[in-house]
């Protein structure tokens, strides 16, 4: 089994087990982990990274739903070949919704209508699509 280095980024406002399954997807793609790689046990990555083994287990139930895992029950969960391009567009997705649900309610709890919010949003997703977005400063006294 090969040591990953697995960060959390517990102020992210992204969920734990999104951000494992997001590092897992990296570590495939950088070529860390290949198909056939054991991951960590849940209860073993719980204890490495200080979290309830339940945020674990979500996670490798979603990558396991994206068919990018199997476990098997007494030997372990392991990387499986090359998932479908359908299978990473459905975690894609999912990850794409609970973040950006996750940043709705926070605009929300700030006191912005969805109007101003959905506003501003369409300029910077003009911005984005036009590839100006990043050579906008960042105001960072917000």
């Amino acid at each position: 089994m090969k040591s990953l280095n697995f960060n959390l980024d517990f102020r992210s406002g992204v969920p734990s087990y999104v951000q494992i399954v997001e590092q897992v997807q990296a570590f495939l793609a950088n070529g860390e982990l290949k198909p056939g790689d054991q991951l960590p046990t849940v209860r073993q990555l719980a204890s490495e990274l200080s979290i309830n083994f339940n945020t674990i287990a979500r996670a490798y139930r979603m990558l396991d739903e994206a068919g990018l895992i199997s476990t098997q029950q007494g030997r372990g969960t392991y990387l499986l070949d090359q998932p479908s391009a359908e299978a990473v567009q459905k975690l894609k997705k999912e990850s794409l919704e609970l973040q950006s649900k996750r940043f709705l309610k926070s605009l929300a709890k700030q006191g912005f209508t969805a109007e101003e919010s959905q506003q501003t949003l369409q300029l910077l997703f003009q911005s984005w699509h036009d590839g100006t977005l990043e050579k906008e400063p960042e105001n960072e006294s917000l």
